[in-house]
């Protein structure tokens, strides 16, 4: 079940990465402060800290990935036109906190135009031939 997917723009690579509100829901709960930190699994099994915040004053929450999420676009090397999804995911183990996921697609241009996107596996290491 997909809690939200989205392009990266050049801010959420810069500076944070502006999330909806209806994501808020998927988190663990606020308990009346502004922030919430989870965690959320890569596609290399990797876990990853996050922190959502949202505005202590105002009408509109914009709630906001800010605490470990540059770290996250530096070693996932996350570009313009990427696209990244977080989703909630089973969890295996017998607690009850929640447990998500993080996915990272590249994004795919042929004569500069979009065509798609394939996932982001980072931890490839390349295969070398050797002869003797």
């Amino acid at each position: 079940m997909a809690s939200f997917s989205k392009i990266i723009t050049r801010t959420d690579i810069e500076k944070r990465l502006s999330v909806p509100i209806k994501f808020l829901e998927s988190l663990p709960p606020f308990h009346g402060g502004h922030a919430v930190e989870f965690q959320a699994k890569d596609e290399n099994a990797e876990v990853w800290t996050f922190q959502c915040s949202t505005r202590k004053k105002g009408r509109y929450k914009k709630p906001v990935l800010s605490k470990g999420w540059l770290a996250f676009t530096r070693r996932k090397k996350l570009k313009v036109g990427d696209r990244i999804e977080f989703y909630r995911a089973r969890n295996q183990s017998t607690d009850e906190s929640p447990c998500y996921g993080v996915r990272v697609e590249r994004e795919i241009k042929l004569l500069g135009s979009r065509i798609g996107y394939a996932p982001l596996l980072s931890a490839i290491k390349p295969f070398r031939f050797y002869f003797p």
